[in-house]
């Protein structure tokens, strides 16, 4: 008896969704092992553009209209199952750089409505410097995440598979190394 659903984990390999590295954690396998198969049987990620197509087409639209009708039957399921998930994950990253936006208006507001004295200029000139930039940098991700950069399509963003906790905690390092002396 095999320890591992190599069908499930080389469906969710042709879908081009996942890592190799994500593989082995979803499917409690090595590594090394989705490679040794990758190999041996010569998979390919053959319906990652399908996969993107359709992903596309569902955050464009409120039903997706993409054909994939000439695909193979258990292709369209794994392209459909595949895009869903992307959808979602991108939905829950523009709600997380929304998030984030909003706490960077909240600050800025704050800034306003302060006083700036002799004693406290640096402070003030110090976090208004760490606002702006992380104002930037969620603005570059709401960018990327809708898909508005030319030169960083949406389905090449580095951001598009991770979870809203990844992503707030991406944000966070950056804000942390911005904020930290020499940063």
């Amino acid at each position: 008896m095999n320890k591992y659903d190599w069908e499930a984990i080389h469906s969710d390999y042709r879908t081009g969704q996942h890592s190799v590295r994500a593989l082995a954690t979803k499917h409690g396998v090595t590594e090394g092992a989705i490679r040794k198969h990758v190999r041996s049987e010569a998979w390919q990620r053959d319906l990652s553009q399908h996969v993107k197509s359709a992903t596309n087409a569902k955050l464009v639209r409120s039903e997706s209209t993409h054909n994939v009708a000439y695909l193979p039957d258990d292709d369209q399921t794994l392209v459909e199952s595949a895009a869903d998930t992307n959808v979602r994950v991108i939905t829950e990253h523009r709600q997380s750089i929304g998030r984030w936006k909003c706490l960077s208006n909240k600050l800025a507001t704050a800034l306003e409505s302060m006083d700036v004295t002799a004693d406290n200029v640096i402070d003030f000139a110090r976090t208004l410097n760490s606002g702006v930039d992380a104002l930037g940098k969620c603005i570059r991700l709401e960018r990327q995440a809708f898909g508005l950069d030319t030169d960083i399509p949406l389905e090449e963003s580095r951001f598009q598979h991770m979870t809203m906790e990844e992503l707030d905690a991406e944000i966070n390092t950056l804000i942390e190394k911005r904020s930290a002396p020499g940063g």
